[in-house]
């Protein structure tokens, strides 16, 4: 699935989870990680924007660094080290981490029906067991575009009560503003509720 699919996903369960905003963030930060073995896309594509010699770092490690149980492992140990509850951080990264893989295996196909992404859970020490599903939707398929607005309208209609939303996973400071906005609206929208049922 997209980033930004596992990012609302993972900061919804942080914030129905957590009690504070640092361990939401971090949770949030647990469920995007994975992707972090992704960013040889960007060497790939330099490299051949530049004219150099062509890489396929992203062909051959992404979905393979830290999709599997070593990456979920290093990611959960190293957001623990900043949270304020450390055990229920360390469970709640290895439970999105494990989301993560569960949503890239149904839903990160390529535009080809042959373009699928398998997970190694063992990798990247081991290629085996390689997990693969054949009916994988599309990375721009319309369950992912439902999920992904479901998403991210709970995640806004949760931000507000809680005064932080997915914004500060980047930037607390933007993400204040943001929350201002969105309890501007909501109170707004309370206000033309009551004005026009009244």
């Amino acid at each position: 699935m997209n980033p930004e699919t596992h990012l609302l996903a993972s900061w919804v369960i942080g914030a129905k989870m957590t009690n504070n905003a640092r361990d939401c963030r971090l949770v949030a930060l647990a469920g995007i990680m994975p992707d972090v073995d992704g960013l040889g896309l960007i060497v790939d594509f330099g490299a051949q924007a530049f004219g150099g010699k062509r890489t396929f770092f992203y062909e051959h490690y992404h979905h393979y660094l830290l999709h599997g149980i070593f990456g979920g492992v290093l990611i959960a140990a190293l957001l623990t080290c900043f949270a304020p509850q450390k055990w229920r951080v360390a469970l709640l990264s290895l439970a999105v981490f494990h989301l993560h893989l569960l949503c890239d295996l149904v839903g990160s196909r390529g535009p080809s029906p042959e373009d699928l992404w398998p997970i190694f859970y063992f990798g990247p020490f081991s290629r085996v067991p390689m997990w693969i599903w054949k009916g994988q939707w599309g990375l721009d398929a319309w369950p992912n575009r439902l999920l992904s607005v479901g998403l991210f309208a709970w995640a806004l209609w949760l931000a507000v009560p809680r005064g932080y939303s997915f914004v500060g996973v980047f930037n607390r400071r933007v993400d204040r503003r943001f929350v201002e906005v969105l309890r501007k609206w909501h109170g707004g929208m309370l206000a033309w509720w009551g004005t026009s049922a009244g």
